[in-house]
């Protein structure tokens, strides 16, 4: 069974609730232009949500996407596709969701943990919250932040509340969505370790202080992402169809990413990537190949250590060496080795048997 490291504890443990065959997991999106920064923890999501279905787990996810001030939320979606990420059951956009906003912000008022001020804004009372920073590590008083702003004379679209039109704080979408579309207690929060402070120490609070209790069971966030050098995240960084309009496959980027552990911080490179293509290219060469001979049952010995691989907090790079390994190993038939990494590709998804019956 899956086994995560989870951000809160600092230990690794299994996601799936006792009891239960049903996993709740949310996805913290994007909160701007939408860049590879974004799709680290989509592909976190989705890794999650393979392994633990082919469990027997069924997964009910749900994400996020800001489509107010600079998010792209078309942008997204189609890259998110383009890397083989399963779309969640539900994905509403933060304009589709505000009156869950309202509602949620009119609750933490009511309960002593917010409070609106003559100009129109509420703010969450940061003392009212005494855990906050437990996540990230950085424990101590924080600040008042805002769950509701006026609208200034230059805003485009706004909403009218019970404190005046206005605009959501950047924080508290993410606790409206998951509390209404997997109720007061969910299994796993997935985000990118750049939000981690202050956004999920906010998300959190306010979901704890609306429900009573610890709404997220587990957090688990992908390391931080570069390109060249850069954050990924930043305007100027390489987005995906940049690697598309360079002749690469968008799935170099998911091998790319597998090949490195998902806490690990990666900077992706031009000549990563094209590596990356490269090897994809090759391994749907190989699997073509083996195609070509008759089919044999999964090899039992080679699958078990990718599983424990897999299961073992999604050490992919290790689940990838352990297929190296099977390629490797003139014992074990082609027809073996052919059903083998199809079972897997069901997790890593990179399109293995796209050139079946091309060469």
């Amino acid at each position: 069974m899956l086994r995560l490291h989870d951000t809160l504890t600092q230990q690794v443990v299994p996601v799936a609730p006792a009891g239960s065959r049903i996993l709740r997991m949310y996805t913290c999106a994007a909160h701007g232009p939408a860049g590879l920064a974004d799709l680290r923890p989509a592909l976190l999501a989705d890794l999650v949500r393979r392994v633990a279905e082919r469990a027997g787990l069924r997964v009910l996810a749900c994400r996020n996407v800001s489509d107010l001030g600079n998010g792209d939320a078309a942008s997204l979606d189609a890259d998110t596709l383009a890397l083989n990420v399963r779309a969640p059951e539900h994905s509403p956009r933060t304009s589709e969701t505000m009156g869950l906003v309202i509602e949620l912000i009119g609750r933490l008022i009511e309960r002593g943990h917010a409070y609106a001020t003559p100009e129109g804004a509420v703010f969450f009372d940061a003392t009212s919250f005494p855990t906050y920073g437990e996540i990230s590590g950085k424990p101590g008083s924080a600040s008042d932040w805002p769950l509701w702003e006026p609208a200034g004379g230059d805003a485009g679209a706004v909403w009218n509340a019970p404190w005046g039109r206005g605009l959501p704080g950047r924080d508290i979408e993410c606790s409206a969505t998951p509390l209404r579309f997997l109720g007061p207690r969910f299994d796993l929060y997935v985000g990118g370790a750049d939000l981690c402070f202050p956004h999920h120490e906010r998300a959190r609070a306010q979901s704890n202080a609306a429900t009573g209790q610890e709404a997220a069971t587990h957090w688990a966030h992908s390391g931080h992402l570069l390109f060249e050098g850069r954050p990924a995240g930043t305007g100027d960084a390489v987005p995906l169809s940049g690697v598309v309009a360079a002749g690469l496959d968008p799935l170099a980027v998911r091998l790319a990413l597998l090949e490195q552990h998902y806490r690990r911080p990666v900077d992706l490179t031009w000549d990563g990537l094209r590596t990356a293509d490269e090897e994809l290219r090759r391994l749907r060469r190989r699997v073509a190949e083996w195609a070509e001979s008759p089919s044999r049952p999964i090899d039992d010995a080679h699958a078990e250590r990718v599983q424990r691989a897999l299961d073992d907090d999604l050490d992919t790079p290790g689940a990838l060496r352990l297929l190296r390994d099977l390629e490797a190993d003139e014992s074990v038939a082609p027809g073996s080795k052919f059903e083998t990494f199809l079972h897997f590709d069901h997790v890593l998804a990179l399109d293995l048997p796209a050139d079946i019956g091309r060469i």
